[in-house]
């Protein structure tokens, strides 16, 4: 004995077997032209308006996931990038906490953008789009019931039609048309509702959708901005600061330079005048030189003093040498000029 349930669903398959049988052939009926097809023309418009309305979203979606993903890089790459600077920046740099901040403050910013984003963009797309594929089941199932409809009309036409007849046969298929026409004018009736409605309300959510998009950008790229110029000022002042470092630096290296720098290395300063040649007094004459005895007469050779190059000294050794002779030998002479 086969079970209740297992016979209800052989009955309803066969009875899907047979519904799929008979659009088939109702189908092939219409497009050769034997069989006539409802039409209904506002209806069809209407479909063409979903089926636009559908790609356009589909597309926004697509592409919003996509520009919320670039969002989510670009936080990523910035944070990174931020966290190099801050890590390289030393200790006793200027405005090391200052960029800490500002490393921080730009992480929650860009975090801030890619979660409102989600939440009114996002989120509101999602539910948008999720009506689509209800009502083009919808629409998939009218068509199938307006096969049915014809199928059953054109049934009911050829049964009154027929020479001999059959009163069950046409109150049977008078049935069955009514309720395949019930069905069919139910979702019909429904659809002619909705489609109109949907597509009247793409305007709203596009302008709803983009206005919150701009909001939430024009608000991260003034707070972005802010924090950008803080770094750019504080990266200004490290520069100024390490120039003037540096130049301080410099200066206090050449003084010690020049102090440290060997006296052969100063710059020549102008020639120290040299004293007047001593010349013997009028007094003395050659003859009263000569009474003397050769060798207490000096050798005395005058020479002129001589310049080390890259040092001055007022007198050469032999220039010393020779005075030193002269003052001797005027010292020996019986005159009153070395009795001083």
């Amino acid at each position: 004995m086969s079970e209740p349930g297992k016979g209800v669903n052989a009955g309803k398959l066969a009875s899907n077997v047979q519904k799929r049988i008979t659009r088939v052939q109702e189908k092939m009926m219409q497009k050769l032209g034997k069989a006539d097809e409802t039409k209904d023309t506002v209806f069809e418009e209407g479909v063409a308006n979903f089926n636009k309305q559908m790609a356009e979203g589909t597309k926004l979606q697509r592409d919003l996931r996509a520009y919320l993903a670039a969002i989510k890089t670009m936080h990523e790459c910035s944070k990174h990038l931020q966290e190099c600077l801050s890590d390289m920046y030393e200790p006793d740099w200027f405005g090391k906490e200052e960029v800490d901040s500002i490393t921080e403050d730009s992480d929650i910013v860009w975090e801030d953008l890619h979660q409102k984003l989600m939440d009114s963009a996002l989120n509101s797309m999602d539910t948008y789009m999720a009506q689509f594929p209800e009502i083009k089941a919808r629409i998939a199932k009218r068509d199938r019931k307006l096969v049915d409809f014809d199928s059953a009309r054109h049934h009911f036409a050829s049964i009154q039609k027929a020479k001999k007849k059959d009163e069950a046969k046409t109150a049977k298929a008078e049935e069955e048309l009514a309720r395949a026409q019930k069905v069919f004018e139910e979702i019909n009736c429904d659809l002619q509702e909705e489609l109109p409605s949907l597509w009247n309300s793409r305007v709203g959510f596009y302008v709803t959708t983009f206005q919150s998009i701009a909001a939430l950008e024009e608000t991260f790229h003034r707070e972005i901005g802010k924090l950008n110029q803080n770094l750019c000022n504080t990266l200004i002042k490290l520069e100024e600061q390490q120039e003037i470092n540096g130049a301080a630096a410099n200066h206090n290296a050449t003084v010690e330079s020049d102090i440290t720098k060997p006296a052969s290395k100063l710059k020549p300063g102008p020639p120290v005048p040299l004293p007047p040649r001593p010349s013997p007094s009028k007094e003395v004459k050659q003859d009263d030189i000569n009474l003397f005895e050769d060798e207490l007469v000096p050798n005395i050779n005058y020479t002129a003093p001589s310049q080390v190059r890259g040092q001055i000294t007022p007198y050469s050794w032999y220039s010393v040498t020779s005075l030193f002779n002269l003052h001797l030998f005027a010292c020996s002479l019986p005159f009153p000029m070395c009795q001083s």
